[in-house]
């Protein structure tokens, strides 16, 4: 049995070891023994020579045997000792790790970071979420779930920091939902009132309306899969969220717009952001009346029309509108009407490569005075920049515009850029190529 005295020789004794075994080893050298005989140049095939004399060359077999022996016993006890020496080894490699962790849990006590106050801590820790405009589901490798896993005091002021816990992504099903639900009501409760942001997955009406009716008053910005509902009814309950400002849908099809308007009519003033955010279905002047009363109050939408026509009538149901994200699907076959829009001010859009003038007609139709920025991304074939028609809907609006981006196939020349520096000294022109989409 190792005792504490023996414990003590080995940990105090490894540096006396290793120099006794370098001296050892230094000193040491394998002598080879001679083992020419007389017989050694004799062939075995001729055993008329070795027969006279066969009590000689068993003499010498015996003596190499005695040889191999010696030299197989040295060989074991070095292996024994190389053993040993393994075994030291990992002993001091434990000891190294032990030291070095207790080491560094010391130079914690006096690192400045352990001695931040909790608000500053906490600001960190907001810099720590994953950066994604996706919400994301609770992971123990992502803050703020790895946060709470480092020490006490970081889980304390991570649970105690309820801006952390506001943004959600709920995907439950029935193989594991009660797991699932408590982990979502703990995520929901250390929010402590604040406005929630949620992406749900799967939707099951009973079960989800009850694990998010003490968070209902609280949900702000909701996104919701069309397709994940599983073959029950599209019917959202967007309806019973009071406080709800922001409403992504995707996976929507034309199919589901009578039913989903119901839904979308009745929401509460309170909202200011709709988008469809795989752009479709593609609206037209109807189906976009079925949802008012809502876009009198949006100032923020994404949505996919089906001519320049359909955004003329949209711009006229959103008087406060001041970012619109569109994708245009097909040319304007009659003439537009002239429409200002007083409060515009970013206006993104996209079009399809076999349309002709979606962009142009939209441009000469518009007077946009509060317009900032301008973003056209045409996805397919090149095609050629409209600039007489932007310069003269600069010139129309007197717009103080700060940006334009000119995104997938559209071209545009030097002597075009400087022509609108002319006009607006500040405004810088961007053309990125990278991607025909927003």
């Amino acid at each position: 049995m190792q005792t504490a005295y023996s414990k003590f020789n080995i940990s105090e004794s490894v540096s006396d070891i290793i120099s006794a075994l370098q001296s050892i080893i230094a000193r040491s050298q394998v002598i080879i023994p001679v083992l020419e005989t007389p017989y050694s140049r004799i062939p075995n095939t001729d055993r008329s020579t070795v027969g006279l004399e066969g009590q000689s060359v068993l003499n010498i077999i015996a003596e190499h045997q005695q040889q191999l022996d010696a030299v197989l016993c040295e060989i074991s006890g070095l292996e024994a000792v190389m053993n040993n020496v393994k075994t030291l080894h990992q002993q001091v490699v434990e000891k190294k790790e032990k030291i070095t962790v207790s080491m560094n849990l010391h130079k914690g006590l006096v690192s400045a970071l352990w001695r931040l106050p909790t608000e500053v801590l906490s600001h960190i820790f907001s810099y720590c979420l994953p950066e994604t405009r996706l919400l994301l589901s609770p992971s123990t490798l992502k803050a703020p779930m790895l946060l709470t896993r480092i020490c006490r005091r970081w889980r304390e002021v991570a649970v105690g920091t309820p801006d952390l816990w506001c943004r959600l992504y709920v995907e439950a099903d029935d193989r594991d939902w009660e797991r699932a639900a408590f982990c979502y009501d703990t995520w929901l409760k250390r929010s402590r009132g604040r406005p929630l942001s949620l992406a749900l997955g799967r939707y099951h009406s009973a079960k989800l309306r009850s694990l998010l009716q003490p968070y209902i008053t609280h949900i702000t910005s909701l996104r919701v899969s069309v397709h994940s509902f599983q073959g029950e009814s599209t019917q959202l309950f967007v309806t019973d969220l009071p406080a709800l400002q922001e409403l992504a849908i995707l996976g929507m099809t034309k199919y589901d717009i009578p039913t989903i308007a119901q839904s979308i009519s009745r929401l509460p003033s309170t909202i200011r952001s709709l988008k469809f955010i795989d752009m479709r279905p593609f609206f037209d002047i109807e189906p976009l009346s079925s949802f008012s009363p809502v876009w009198a109050h949006l100032t923020d939408i994404q949505i996919a029309v089906c001519h320049p026509n359909a955004v003329l009538h949209l711009l006229q149901l959103c008087p406060n509108l001041s970012s619109l994200t569109l994708r245009v699907a097909f040319d304007q076959t009659e003439p537009l009407e002239s429409f200002t829009h007083t409060k515009l001010q970013s206006l993104r859009v996209l079009y399809d490569a076999l349309l002709t003038r979606p962009l142009s007609d939209l441009l000469n139709a518009l007077s946009l005075p509060n317009l900032r920025a301008l973003e056209a991304r045409r996805n397919g074939r090149n095609a050629s920049w409209p600039h007489e028609d932007m310069k003269a809907l600069l010139v129309r609006s007197k717009c103080s515009l700060e940006t334009l981006t000119i995104g997938g196939r559209v071209t545009i020349t030097d002597a075009q850029r400087a022509e609108y520096v002319i006009l607006t000294p500040s405004l810088q022109v961007v053309v990125d190529h990278s991607s025909t989409y927003f």
